[in-house]
């Protein structure tokens, strides 16, 4: 099986040439951008991804990416994140290891005091407990399965979690071996207690079926 990777980006000219150097062995890379005014197009161009515009909003720029991809199984990296060396073996072992058609890692924080490093494994043990897993962890899903559930719903926040859910309902989960490294720049720069609080609190609010629209404005307000 083959393995696309699917970069949603907006004005990721700072991070996303490391982002896409950490997918090199995948099949292809798309960027679906979603109208970023810096460099992130020309970078992703220079660095041989497949680059896209695509309507502003992860999940939507998500979809976009995952139509025009062609591997058996895709792979969502944010462009903050970085995949391990050897994760589409990994990918692919995993998915056969555990009779899985979906997954995501575990995380690690690139930086940070030792509660930040904390908070990352707290979200991985959530991810085994919940079997729901978050962008940062670099979900991936055989093709047919995304299809057949109709790809992500949420445009613009908690789109990961809204997947996750529906995806668990359809079989187990896979869990590769290696953790992804991502940025721990949302925690160090809000604080590491006050963005954990934000986030449980908008999760709560999501499940409780607060509407993602409504949340994702106070999460631009308050962040």
């Amino acid at each position: 099986m083959t393995v696309s990777v699917v970069v949603p980006a907006l004005n990721e000219a700072s991070a996303i040439e490391a982002a896409l150097a950490s997918a090199a062995g995948a099949y292809e890379i798309v960027v679906a951008d979603g109208g970023s005014d810096d460099d992130t197009v020309d970078l992703a161009v220079r660095a041989g991804a497949k680059v896209l515009n695509a309507t502003r909003g992860r999940g939507l720029q998500q979809n976009a990416g995952a139509a025009v991809a062609t591997g058996d199984v895709l792979l969502f990296l944010h462009a903050d994140t970085h995949l391990p060396e050897g994760f589409v073996g990994e990918v692919l072992d995993s998915l056969r290891r555990d009779g899985a058609s979906w997954g995501r890692f575990d995380v690690r924080f690139d930086a940070g005091n030792p509660l930040v490093h904390l908070i990352a494994h707290l979200i991985s043990w959530r991810s085994w407990a919940t079997r729901v897993g978050t962008g940062d962890q670099a979900i991936f899903v055989l093709r047919e399965t995304f299809v057949s559930i109709g790809g992500f719903r949420e445009p613009q926040l908690f789109e990961d979690i809204d997947l996750c859910r529906r995806l668990k309902r359809v079989g187990a989960m896979a869990v590769p071996r290696s953790p992804v490294v991502t940025s721990s720049r949302r925690w160090r720069s809000g604080g590491a207690l006050r963005t954990s609080f934000l986030m449980w609190g908008l999760k709560l609010a999501y499940l409780a079926g607060v509407p993602s629209e409504r949340l994702a404005r106070i999460y631009r307000d308050v962040r």
